[in-house]
């Protein structure tokens, strides 16, 4: 892969695990700065350790609450105070809070501090240093947001109203940064690994799943990481304010077999 002669600065939230993972790895093998945070700390963290030895020059992490508007100010505070600069800022961490819709207020309250609130005060934090440089901001959502399943909400409520944000982070923060979703569907992850294993029959439950995707499989977290990678470039210069799903075809079935 060919490495840019300057290098940016990249923001990635939820970094130590998973999809932010992945996002941070390809951004890193780009050539890229990148800043990565996460609730754990970095003793509890073990990939993240694995990032910072192999690109020590230009990996940095933090442990960032980002229900917490404090901790965020100060992150991103601190990313721009140290390189001068954000180039893009990819929006990732969340967390699935399937309670249904008859959840506790403590478990709506905290789907919404997560999954809503933190993307829009990361953006929000970061909007002067994304003005200087023209950046971009991507943010993390769901094919939850466009279909979803019994026992999913809240998490699918604020997942849905992220593509609002985008929209309205486009037409009004345009056209000094471009912001754009990114919907990813069943991605091979730990987190989906525990679904999995929340049923019965874990295997059969993954074999089941695969099925209802026309392509054959589910998706790998480096996937998202060059699609990332892709929107964050001047090649994806003419995407904005829209939110681009990656489910392997999961949604263009109407109906499932098994539930005709």
């Amino acid at each position: 892969m060919m490495q840019q002669k300057t290098p940016r600065v990249v923001i990635v939230t939820g970094a130590s695990q998973g999809i932010g993972q992945a996002i941070a790895e390809t951004f890193l093998h780009h050539g890229d700065i990148v800043i990565g945070c996460a609730f754990s700390a970095l003793s509890n963290a073990p990939q993240a350790q694995k990032m910072l030895a192999d690109w020590p020059e230009r990996f940095f992490y933090h442990s960032v609450d980002v229900t917490q508007t404090e901790q965020i100010k100060q992150f991103i505070s601190e990313a721009e105070q140290r390189f001068g600069r954000i180039d893009v800022l990819v929006s990732n961490a969340g967390k699935n809070v399937f309670k249904g819709i008859d959840c506790d207020e403590s478990d709506w309250s905290r789907n919404f501090d997560l999954n809503l609130r933190s993307h829009w005060y990361l953006a929000k934090c970061a909007r002067p240093a994304l003005q200087k440089s023209r950046g971009v901001i991507l943010i993390m959502t769901s094919n939850h947001a466009f279909s979803t399943m019994p026992g999913c909400a809240p998490y699918n409520i604020s997942k849905r109203a992220l593509l609002s944000l985008v929209q309205s982070l486009t037409i009004e923060w345009g056209p000094e940064i471009r912001t754009v979703g990114i919907a990813p569907g069943f991605i091979d992850t730990d987190g989906n690994q525990a679904w999995f294993d929340a049923h019965p029959d874990a295997r059969l439950a993954r074999e089941k799943t695969i099925k209802k995707h026309p392509v054959g499989r589910i998706g790998r977290p480096e996937e998202v990481g060059e699609l990332c990678l892709y929107l964050a470039s001047e090649n994806a210069g003419f995407i904005a304010g829209t939110t681009i799903v990656m489910d392997g075809g999961r949604s263009a079935i109407m109906q499932d077999e098994d539930d005709a």
